[in-house]
């Protein structure tokens, strides 16, 4: 790769973090009135976008920074929430676009890989918040234990789901622009 086409990669990688970032500042709702503190945002369509354009890699390159920039500077809990949102949100991100890159970039490929990832967001939330949440909030094992089937796992579903939808609704519209470059497939 010459220095030209990484300079227009490194260019886009750092477009979709900022986009990223900006989603979560514009864009914070709390989805159940009883635990106001898992707020749905939109900040994996533009990580999405990474992985399916310019590949795995650059999407968990995208998702670094945009983690590590929301945990520090933005109110994301610091450490443990670039450590949630990092494997968790990766967990979709990887299974999607490489589901994705191997199935033949088919629109079936597309949404079996959406929905393998926002499955594997999902189940490695639930370890995630039983060793992390109590540290955060300070609450047992058992609290959290008794939020994983009517907040966590419901929750969890719903926000990589909504990911999941809205980046297939672009993607689908943006593809040609890709293709054109050879990028993604027809």
């Amino acid at each position: 790769m010459d220095s030209k086409n990484k300079t227009l990669r490194l260019t886009q990688m750092g477009m979709l973090a900022a986009i990223s970032i900006v989603l979560i500042l514009l864009l914070r709702v709390p989805i159940f009135p009883s635990a106001p503190f898992l707020e749905y945002d939109m900040a994996d369509v533009p990580v999405l976008l990474a992985a399916f354009v310019l590949g795995p890699i650059p999407g968990l390159i995208v998702l670094f920074v945009a983690s590590l920039i929301q945990a520090f500077l933005l109110g994301g809990n610091g450490i443990i929430g670039l450590i949630m949102h990092f494997f968790a949100s990766g967990a979709l991100v990887v299974a999607a676009s490489l589901i994705y890159r191997r199935f033949g970039q088919t629109t079936v490929s597309l949404i079996i890989g959406l929905i393998v990832g926002s499955l594997c967001m999902t189940a490695l939330m639930i370890p995630l918040n039983l060793i992390f949440t109590p540290l955060l909030f300070g609450v047992g094992r058992e609290v959290v234990m008794g939020l994983l089937l009517p907040i966590l796992i419901p929750f969890n579903l719903i926000k990589a789901g909504l990911n999941s939808v809205i980046f297939f609704l672009i993607f689908k519209s943006i593809r040609y622009l890709w293709q054109k470059k050879g990028t993604v497939k027809k």
